[in-house]
């Protein structure tokens, strides 16, 4: 098959364009998943909060094994990798899409969430690799413009499948792009790898891996009711004292599957802290808005989907300002007043009411898709500002398994907290009544971010958006 050789300027569009179809098949899938789960517990005889674990599986399994995602773009070649990775994702969601019931849907879950951690942090790699650093900000802006487009497509899309055909359609939509994703991949992406790789850190993995996925299965499995409590004590316990043994084990060899080290780099340690904290409060938007309008508000799947897709619309909107907005007001400035802004709107559902207009609703869930989209673009660039090209594998690995941690745990406060709170105001969980409270949870994790951005030096990250100098 010939291949096609890119210059600097299609490298900065075509390649994150073609890693992003890889990204909106995994976005369309998460979103369209929100909206139908509640229609999922239906069908599967289910208690609602139970099929939380069918997104924290996927999110568990991503943080599991992305730490391995760099080393293997690095031995392989990250276009080996990146096709095999779709690949995966591709099977697990036909796996989905045959499930019976909430454990075999869990399992295939997890499968796509392996394929996950490999395609989505591995494709991010290409495009730090590929681009030059002056330029990553707009390739990180191309990067996920397309993928932008799965919350817009996905609510509508799986509201009007789950309520009109049959929740299981949905899994068969990442076939065709699979397809196109591996074709492209194969077309127009160089197979990069590094010359010298580094020896794999086989205990670390077997630390890590099992460690995180011990606690966080244990944490998900709380108040479920589906395990033994004596389980989910040695789930956390055991989970904890891994992930510790890992830290100790990181900080002593020199080429540790997760590199701590990096947190000394200023740029890189509030990034991923009070990025972690701000998407904490975020990633529980998705899974608390579909319960809330078709438990609470008694709306169909297809309705509530046409609310939720207005946020994806505004995060895309952003997209186009976020560059001219940072080189204005600068890192610290953008990311430490958009916190506040965006915890504003996180906030505002926590008022909505069945009487709320329409219109108000999407304002709102416009307006805050705006904002959380323009705190992401610039946490994802920051953390990478002042990384050395050798160790953007580690920063990627590092990142990735945050970002999927904190949607994870994001998921479990909320579910947490919608059973305490029905259990305090002796409800339902998804009564009504308990979801303002919940919002406000979430609300102040996300704001509690904006003290650790401020933290950054004025002149963090003025390499990534400094416009080139003419002759």
């Amino acid at each position: 098959m010939a291949f096609v050789t890119l210059t600097t300027p299609s490298l900065t569009r075509v390649v994150p364009l073609i890693v992003a179809v890889a990204l909106l098949m995994e976005n369309i899938d998460s979103s369209v998943l929100a909206t139908s789960l509640p229609e999922m517990a239906r069908d599967l005889a289910s208690d609602p909060i139970h099929l939380k674990l069918v997104l924290t599986s996927y999110l568990l399994a991503l943080a599991v094994f992305i730490p391995a995602s760099g080393w293997a773009a690095d031995r392989f070649g990250a276009r080996t990798v990146f096709r095999a990775a779709i690949a995966v994702f591709a099977f697990g969601s036909i796996a989905c899409g045959m499930s019976q019931n909430l454990w075999e849907l869990v399992i295939a879950r997890t499968l796509q969430g392996i394929g996950g951690s490999m395609m989505v942090p591995v494709g991010r790699l290409i495009v730090l690799r590929s681009v030059p650093r002056d330029g990553l900000v707009g390739a990180l802006a191309w990067l996920t413009v397309p993928a932008l487009l799965g919350p817009v497509m996905g609510p509508p899309l799986g509201g009007f499948i789950t309520t009109y055909y049959h929740w299981r359609w949905i899994f068969w939509i990442n076939i065709p792009l699979a397809v196109l994703g591996i074709v492209l991949a194969t077309i127009l992406i160089p197979n990069i790898r590094e010359e010298v790789v580094s020896r794999f850190d086989g205990k670390g993995f077997f630390l890590a891996g099992p460690g995180l996925a011990a606690f966080l299965t244990g944490v998900t499995l709380a108040g479920l009711n589906l395990a033994p409590l004596w389980l989910v004590v040695l789930l956390i316990g055991g989970g904890l004292a891994l992930t510790t043994a890992f830290v100790f084990h990181a900080l002593k060899v020199d080429q540790p599957l997760v590199d701590l080290r990096l947190l000394t780099l200023p740029t890189f340690r509030v990034s991923v802290t009070a990025g972690t904290l701000f998407r904490i409060g975020v990633g529980a938007l998705p899974f608390l808005l579909p319960l809330m309008f078709q438990f609470g508000f008694g709306l169909s799947a297809f309705r509530s989907g046409m609310l939720t897709f207005v946020s994806g619309m505004g995060a895309m909107m952003m997209k186009f300002a976020a560059q001219p907005l940072l080189r204005r007001f600068g890192f610290r400035g953008v990311l430490t007043g958009n916190a506040f802004i965006a915890a504003v709107f996180l906030a505002g559902p926590a008022l909505f009411t069945p009487s709320t207009p329409s219109v108000v609703i999407l304002g709102v869930l416009l307006v805050g898709g705006l904002t959380r989209s323009l705190q992401f673009t610039a946490v994802n660039a920051i953390a990478y500002a002042e990384v050395s090209s050798a160790r953007l594998s580690s920063a990627t690995s590092f990142t990735a398994v945050l970002q999927q941690l904190s949607g994870s745990v994001g998921i479990t406060i909320a579910a947490m907290a919608l059973e305490l709170t029905g259990a305090l105001r002796g409800t339902s969980a998804t009564d009504l009544g308990n979801f303002p409270y919940v919002f406000g949870i979430v609300t102040l994790m996300a704001l509690s971010s904006a003290l650790l951005f401020a933290r950054l030096s004025p002149s963090a990250g003025v390499t990534l958006v400094q416009r080139k100098a003419t002759r």
